[in-house]
């Protein structure tokens, strides 16, 4: 698996690659800073659970490593975002002309680069996610500041702009395994149920987390005008004055420490964290259900750590 990886980073520095010189140094910055790889990693392993690893399944986690990439170019653009993964976010390094048309850039070469798999499930697949992700991104800036969000449109939401990607990651990889369709669909929601599970912490950690550790300032979706779900359930039970405030904060770039503090006490003196936590751990349950039926095998084990580390990572 280590070794495969090492292949996957392999790729993608080729890729980088380009005649044109502005592109090739954006494209190195971005692909060298490595995040968790979950995505690839996920491919990898929903293949291995079937078969032996072949190259195929290497070219295709590269692949979907590039495609996440250039959906976080864009994020940072919408975000107005200072940091990606501990270093300048390409938007703050070169502005958002020059992002948006990398982000662009990345996204066709990994539809291109998608034409040569002999599957045609996946060149769909992978078309189809790239179509949803987007449409994510569209149901999020249009609900950007809206208080009366509810959890079905949040989760609507965390389906498509990061559920979607993991759930087709592990349907390529049994796609590739030569799975069943069961075990196809078994895996799929396995990957779906994560997502959400990811998402959910995700969303946790940019209120309470600790902005050393991740990496990125903490706070930014609330600066952005995104209602996460710790927000919706307070601003569903927790009174007028948690309301107040939370309608104070929403969308200001300038949160003070204070200001802050009095947030997470509100949060965490109604049952705000608690219940998205129980939900996090309620999709993480459910992403096991979903590896139930699979013998026991190293492999397995490793994609069951995958959902407890989802649910209790602190980056």
């Amino acid at each position: 698996m280590r070794a495969d990886l090492g292949r996957v980073e392999d790729r993608l520095e080729s890729w980088s690659r380009s005649a044109n010189p502005l592109t090739a140094e954006i494209s190195r910055y971005v692909l060298r800073k490595k995040g968790k790889r979950l995505r690839p990693a996920l491919v990898l392993l929903t293949s291995r659970l079937f078969s032996p690893g072949s190259e195929e399944s290497v070219f295709l986690a590269s692949l979907v490593e590039l495609l996440h990439t250039a959906s976080l170019i864009h994020d940072d653009i919408i975000d107005n975002a200072g940091l990606r993964r501990g270093m300048t976010s390409v938007h703050a390094k070169w502005g958002p002309n020059i992002t948006v048309l990398l982000g662009d850039y990345l996204y066709i070469k990994s539809i291109g680069l998608s034409l040569q798999s002999r599957h045609d499930r996946v060149i769909r697949l992978l078309a189809d996610v790239s179509a949803r992700m987007i449409e994510g991104e569209l149901d999020e800036c249009a609900l950007a500041g809206d208080l009366g969000i509810t959890e079905e449109q949040y989760r609507s939401i965390v389906e498509n702009k990061t559920a979607v990607l993991l759930g087709a990651c592990c349907r390529i990889g049994a796609i590739l395994g030569l799975a069943s369709p069961e075990e196809e669909e078994a895996v799929a929601s396995y990957g779906m149920n994560l997502g959400l599970t990811f998402q959910i912490v995700d969303d946790l950690l940019d209120l309470a987390g600790d902005e050393a550790v991740l990496g990125k300032p903490v706070l930014s979706d609330l600066a952005e005008g995104r209602i996460t779900l710790p927000l919706i359930r307070s601003l569903q039970t927790g009174g007028r004055n948690g309301r107040k405030l939370i309608k104070s904060l929403v969308g200001r770039k300038d949160i003070s420490a204070a200001e802050r503090r009095g947030l997470l006490d509100t949060l965490a003196a109604g049952d705000a964290f608690d219940y998205a936590r129980s939900r996090a751990g309620e999709y993480a349950e459910r992403s096991l259900e979903f590896l139930g039926p699979f013998p026991e095998s190293p492999t397995r084990e490793v994609l069951c750590r995958l959902a407890v580390f989802s649910l209790t990572r602190k980056k």
